[in-house]
Formats: C-alpha cells, structure tokens, sequence
C-alpha cells in the first residue's frame, strides 16, 4: 500500500520549501505559473489530499492549546492539565481538553477535529493503542505541516518534537532499592504491558535495581497486566501461587488493588507485605495504611510542556531542534512500607 504523501515529501521532491507547495496547491498567485503547475502535476499524480490538519494551517492564530489525553480517571493526567492550564491562562491562552480513551482512533479524532482549526498546538500524551500500533502518522502530519506539538509521560522516540518526561526507571530504582534496604527479599512487579512507554522504562528499573543489589530476578514475580481497569484477577492469582514480602506497582490503581487483596487474605500491611505505588494521587493518600509512592509531579510537567508549547508558538523564526525535558521524581515514605533500621 502506497504511504500518503505529506507537503513536506513534496517540497523536498520539488526542491521548494514547505509554504510554496502550500501555495502552489491553493492555486495562489504568490508563486509562479510554471512553478504552481509543476507542483500541482507532481501532487496529481501521486494522489495527494490534503488532510484536515493541513487545511487547519492559516496565519490567524485562535489562542487555543489543545490537549489530548489517555484517560481523566487517573489522579495524575488531571494534575498535569492543571499545570498545563496554570502556564497557558498566565500567558494569554485557553485551554481544550479531549480524552482518547486508550484508543488509535479517538485520538486521531481529536487531533483532526481541534486542527480543524480551534487550536494552535497541541500537547499529547500517547493512548496504548497508538503505543501498540507504532502508527504515529498523525503526529507526523501535524508536524510536517507545521503544527507544534509537545509530548509528555507516554511518548514515542519515532517523533521529533518537545516532550516532558519523568524519570521512570530511576524513580522506580530508587523505590525498590527502599524496599531492598528495609529488608525486603521477595520483591513482585505488577506492571503493564512492554508497548506502554512508561510501563516498559519502571519494570527495567525494577529489573536493574535487583540486579545491583544482587538478588534474582524471578519472571513469577512480575505480572504484566493490559487492561488495567480490570487487573484485580491477575493480582489475585499472584497471591494465590507466589510468596512475597514487598510489591511495586507501576501505577496508582495496581498498588491500591494488591493492597486490598493482601488485606482480604489477613496479610498485614507492612509488618507481612510492604507496598510502593507510582503516582501520588487521592488513591495514596487516602488508603489504609497510606500508600508510600513515587511521586510524578505532574502539575510541574504540564507547567513544563504548556511552556515549551507555547515558546514555540512564540517563535520569530523556524527552529527545528527539540528537546526533551525530565521532570525527578520523588519517593513519598508514609505507612505501606516499613522504615529503615
């Protein structure tokens, strides 16, 4: 199947920049007759069609951000829209919201509809479905055509552009070398997936922290879970066929639910199993005992990627570099974990 041709294969075809293909294919009288038919024949013959993102692209500016999201439900994708919305209502713009709802193409949806014209960037984070695909061509669309568009927490090195990202893998290290250091010798993972970014980067934490201190890693003990909105069966059958005296859950939602299951079964949190979640949301600092958790920080990252989006909006001239921003995350002790003698 022939791969859709963008505005900036054209330009780099014709030997043109970017905006004189744009012109050339809207007929106007900016460029030259012969140049203008030139672009137009190549365009014709190799079927182009210009995408609703593309026809977005006018010199008017609308003061809009758009931000696309996975899911509302979990604490820390609504910590960092705050941030995002901090920085963009301070600098003059308004913030719209779209949720993808894990899925490739609501997130498609979503990009097309606020490019149609209600936006001016965009800043994303990536749904599992477009994570599993690997079929980033929105994205790339967008940033052909001159589209900004900042990345944070779930992003995918295939695209060129500003991202915000935390520090998953160490953040994840420096929870689990906690539980090492309070004498913990069984340590289980409850993680997601391999193809979600976030997942793939705290399981290898967890993976190099045992090895640094020596300790086998034990594949019975790790539990990659797809549907983390239905993970209490996994959780429960790891309590049915393994022992353990600690566990790391990736995410809020898998420590909370192993939490709950341990207490179902009369284990004692944390004299019996000592528990460490990642992200510090209501769920934490609500349990009983309150959950020790890494913390993401997630106003700060949207405050960082509302930054960087809207310097680029800003910009006097065209800057193809990109750079990627990491937030450090923190280890919040409280009482699911023993403390170090």
């Amino acid at each position: 199947m022939r791969r859709k041709l963008t505005l900036k294969q054209i330009a780099k075809e014709m030997d043109v920049s970017i905006a004189t293909v744009s012109k050339a294919l809207r007929d106007s009288s900016d460029i030259g007759l012969e140049t203008r038919e030139k672009i137009q024949a190549f365009a014709k013959l190799y079927n182009y069609k210009p995408n609703n993102i593309a026809l977005s692209l006018k010199n008017r500016k609308t003061k809009n951000i758009g931000v696309i999201i996975p899911e509302i439900v979990h604490h820390f994708f609504t910590t960092v829209v705050s941030g995002v919305e901090k920085v963009a209502n301070k600098r003059g713009y308004n913030v719209i919201v779209c949720l993808s709802d894990e899925s490739f193409d609501k997130e498609v949806i979503n990009m097309e509809m606020l490019a149609s014209g209600s936006i001016d960037g965009f800043i994303m984070s990536l749904s599992k479905e477009t994570q599993n695909k690997k079929d980033f061509h929105h994205l790339k669309e967008a940033i052909n055509q001159g589209m900004p568009l900042v990345l944070f927490d779930r992003v995918a090195e295939e695209i060129y552009c500003d991202k915000v990202v935390i520090d998953d893998a160490q953040g994840t290290y420096r929870a689990v070398n906690y539980l090492i250091d309070t004498g913990c010798k069984r340590i289980a993972l409850i993680t997601t997936v391999d193809y979600v970014s976030v997942g793939k980067l705290r399981t290898q934490g967890y993976i190099n922290a045992l090895e640094d201190a020596g300790m086998k890693i034990e594949q019975n003990l790790i539990v990659k879970i797809e549907d983390t909105e239905n993970c209490e069966e996994p959780i429960a059958a790891l309590f049915e066929t393994q022992e353990f005296d600690a566990i790391f859950g990736v995410n809020e939602s898998f420590a909370v639910t192993a939490m709950r299951e341990a207490q179902i079964r009369g284990y004692k949190i944390p004299e019996d199993i000592s528990i460490i979640g990642f992200t510090d949301g209501i769920l934490s600092k609500n349990s009983f005992p309150r959950m020790s958790t890494i913390n993401q920080h997630g106003v700060e990252m949207g405050e960082h990627a509302a930054e960087m989006l809207i310097d680029k909006l800003e910009e006097v001239d065209e800057d193809e570099y990109y750079r990627t921003e990491v937030v450090k995350s923190s280890l919040t002790i409280r009482e699911s974990t023993k403390k170090i003698s």
